[in-house]
């Protein structure tokens, strides 16, 4: 057995240091820190925690860190604020240190605009605490809603959360872990590769801009710089028959650089993050491959979410309408006008095909908010699909129908209008969209004075 470090001497307090420190548990939550984390950029804090509670004879089992790892290191160079709570001690429930350690870290990231990751596996209150362990459960809720919108928040759930555990990681932009998460997550691997991917989209706060990487920048006209694979787009949109709204957009932004979000929830709509130019940009567009893209009460909901996130951290929008109609409850389809209306980043739309009816409205109509909003030749922007039926009901004939179809299902009607600003061939649509975003990322918004909006909750 190891003598005891000398307390007396300099070299025994540094040994006693050591031997305290090394208590830590070397468990999966710090593996997990680690692995997120640049090699050798993990700065832990209150690693020495230990809680303070003496009942149920508690005080003979004190281990350091008390069930969550806390600290800051980078990623891909970016500092980051990071929890990670420890199922091998108590179980991982939260108790009075636990909840300090949470929040000690929480307002940190808050003061120093740093985003923060919290690394999920807990079984909930720490039920010996007693009624404390709630009050702790309400100032990181607290904590978290004070950073929302100020500081990007990434959930990542490792393990079962249970009982009040549940709810805060509930609570953050990006969920990452089993079903219902932004992004799925089959192993530690998969969850951590996704995060540290979800964190490259996102700006370090509110006030940072939205983080570029290298890549080519264009110059010329629009139509000079038409590529091959430009004009594949021209070809896309077949005359009776559904496609795959995906590849319009993995043709429209830079190769590779779509991460979609909530895949499984409600396909009907495309939600996720890309870049074009290097530019990160959010994505919110209809499927027709999913029941003709028409916008549900998943997808409503989906989207207005994705727009929120995108609006807090500066993110242009650009949307994609392809859609039958709108079959969402009135309160949820008015949470997508809400959050498009009110969102002030730059926003673009591209009409490919079909916006009828209320999903013109829903879908980033211009006089909703859109900056620019643009057309393909093969879009039908219209009140209805059959104007003929709904004026003349069923004694309208096959030349009244034809004859309305001419005179309403195009995209001039609207382009005479200035409802849409220009009617673009497909191929021309990244060149647009480059130049739509070098202008609005200078787009000046003067809100009016007032605390904030009442979305439809």
């Amino acid at each position: 057995m190891d003598a005891k470090p000398d307390l007396k001497t300099t070299a025994g307090r540094i040994a006693d240091l050591h031997n305290r420190t090394a208590e830590a548990p070397d468990s999966a939550a710090r593996h997990r820190v680690e692995s997120l984390l640049d090699e050798g950029s993990f700065v832990e804090i209150d690693a020495l925690a230990r809680h303070r509670s003496t009942d149920f004879g508690r005080e003979h089992d004190r281990p350091v860190t008390d069930g969550v790892v806390t600290g800051y290191g980078t990623v891909a160079g970016r500092k980051v604020c990071v929890f990670s709570q420890d199922i091998t001690v108590f179980d991982g429930t939260l108790g009075e240190v636990f909840g300090e350690k949470l929040t000690k870290v929480y307002d940190l990231a808050i003061k120093t605009g740093t985003p923060i990751v919290g690394m999920y596996e807990s079984a909930g209150p720490r039920v010996q605490e007693g009624i404390v362990t709630l009050a702790m459960y309400a100032q990181v809720m607290a904590r978290i809603t004070e950073a929302s919108g100020l500081i990007p928040q990434v959930s990542v759930i490792f393990g079962e959360t249970r009982d009040m555990a549940q709810f805060p990681p509930a609570m953050a932009d990006i969920v990452i872990g089993g079903a219902g998460a932004h992004l799925p997550a089959e192993s530690d691997d998969d969850a951590v590769a996704a995060t540290r991917s979800v964190l490259g989209y996102l700006p370090q706060n509110n006030r940072a801009e939205v983080p570029r990487t290298n890549a080519e920048i264009s110059h010329g006209s629009i139509a000079d710089r038409i590529t091959d694979s430009d004009r594949e787009l021209n070809d896309i949109v077949p005359d009776d028959a559904h496609y795959d709204m995906r590849e319009v957009v993995e043709k429209t932004v830079d190769a590779d650089s779509f991460l979609e979000l909530t895949a499984a929830d409600s396909p009907n709509m495309l939600t996720g993050f890309a870049r074009i130019e290097g530019r990160c940009v959010g994505l919110v567009a209809n499927q027709p491959l999913s029941s003709n893209g028409e916008i549900d009460d998943a997808g409503a909901e989906k989207a207005a979410r994705f727009i929120r996130v995108c609006d807090a951290f500066n993110i242009p929008i650009i949307e994609f309408v392809d859609s039958a109609g709108v079959t969402a409850s009135a309160r949820r389809a008015s949470k997508l006008a809400f959050a498009f209306a009110e969102a002030t980043v730059g926003k673009v739309t591209v009409i490919t095909r079909r916006a009828v009816g209320p999903a013109y409205v829903f879908m980033g109509a211009k006089d909703l908010g859109a900056d620019l909003a643009y057309a393909w030749p093969t879009a039908t922007i219209a009140v209805a699909d059959n104007p003929a039926a709904e004026i003349y009901g069923d004694d309208a004939t096959a030349e009244q129908e034809e004859e309305l179809a001419h005179q309403f299902l195009h995209p001039y009607a609207a382009a005479e209008r200035g409802l849409i600003d220009a009617v673009i061939e497909p191929a021309a649509t990244r060149g647009y969209l480059i130049e739509s975003l070098r202008l609005v990322e200078r787009k000046i918004h003067t809100p009016q004075p007032k605390k904030h909006g009442n979305i439809a909750l």
